[in-house]
């Protein structure tokens, strides 16, 4: 393993998305978002995407000079077209919008359309909040969930973030985790380790509860909580993909293949802007002291900290720094 800092992280990823032919202000957004997942601990959606995003803009699969457009359609709805691009780029283009409709009518919706995996919704609900605003956000990806009860898959990991401010630039809750009871990462990564999966993670191309992520990944994964999860997973779909105009989880083609359609997928971001409230601060500083009054007890995602720098495995870094 190499020690390395944030800054090293974000020079190299800045570097190879630019050197395969991303412009400089989209290479930009897309770094943001690997440095704040390895800074985090989000391995999945940190450098170990970067290679893919790489291999994906010099074959087309993701377009990294397109400008989105961004229209405010009704008071409260404002829509990117992403243009098959980054999704980083489409919303950091559509946020002031959003903010603003949101600001002006106490909710907004952002809907994202047509863009590349979005992985890290949190990376999104997190700025909406640390702008002062409560945000829901919503994804769909490539089919790997069959319904309870059946084996054809239908619907991706289709994660669910949310976001709260705490009034101080900064954020006071938040969780950003997939509708299955594990993320597919998870599966690849322990694939590509040689370790076997917990039972209860997925199902074989027989619907049979499987702890070899080969199995898995040639069958489907389980709905966190069953029927309930499932639902979520529905709602995202719908949101994500119906909402936006974007493709469903079943036509689309694995995320990391180098080759292949463009993505084409959705994200859907619900803005609520707290101050509607006139005691909303205080009841928020109530309800944390209520769910930390036990030791070790907190409130999803506090007590996290940046780290400034992480442990990278040495073949991926190499391979990293070698890319041009």
């Amino acid at each position: 393993m190499v020690e390395v800092t944030l800054a090293e992280i974000g020079a190299l990823t800045q570097r190879a998305l630019t050197a395969h032919g991303a412009d400089e202000w989209i290479a930009t957004e897309v770094t943001r978002a690997v440095v704040e997942a390895e800074a985090t601990g989000n391995k999945i959606c940190g450098l170990y995407y970067l290679e893919s995003y790489c291999q994906q803009l010099r074959t087309g699969r993701v377009n990294g000079t397109v400008e989105p457009v961004v229209a405010r359609e009704r008071p409260g709805f404002v829509r990117v077209d992403g243009k098959l691009g980054f999704a980083q780029a489409a919303f950091a283009k559509a946020l002031p919008e959003a903010l603003a409709a949101a600001r002006e009518n106490g909710t907004a919706v952002l809907a994202v359309g047509h863009t590349h995996t979005c992985t890290s919704l949190g990376f999104f609900t997190g700025q909406i909040a640390r702008a002062g605003l409560i945000a829901l956000g919503m994804t769909n990806a490539s089919p790997i969930v069959a319904p309870p009860g059946g084996k054809t898959r239908v619907i991706g990991t289709n994660p669910i973030a949310f976001s709260v401010p705490d009034g101080q630039g900064g954020v006071a809750m938040q969780f950003d985790q997939s509708t299955t009871t594990v993320a597919l990462g998870k599966i690849t990564m322990a694939k590509a380790a040689g370790q076997s999966i917990p039972e209860g993670w997925a199902l074989d191309v027989d619907g049979n509860p499987t702890t070899d992520p080969t199995a898995a990944l040639g069958g489907s994964l389980v709905s966190m909580g069953g029927y309930k999860g499932w639902g979520f997973g529905l709602m995202a779909e719908i949101l994500a993909a119906a909402m936006t105009g974007s493709v469903f989880s079943r036509d689309v083609k694995p995320l990391k293949a180098p080759e292949g359609p463009p993505h084409n997928l959705g994200q859907f971001y619900i803005l609520i802007d707290p101050s509607a409230s006139d005691d909303f601060g205080a009841r928020m500083v109530t309800l944390a002291e209520s769910v930390t009054q036990d030791e070790g007890a907190r409130m999803p995602g506090q007590g996290r900290t940046l780290a400034e720098t992480v442990m990278v495995p040495d073949a991926l870094w190499d391979q990293l720094s070698a890319m041009r």
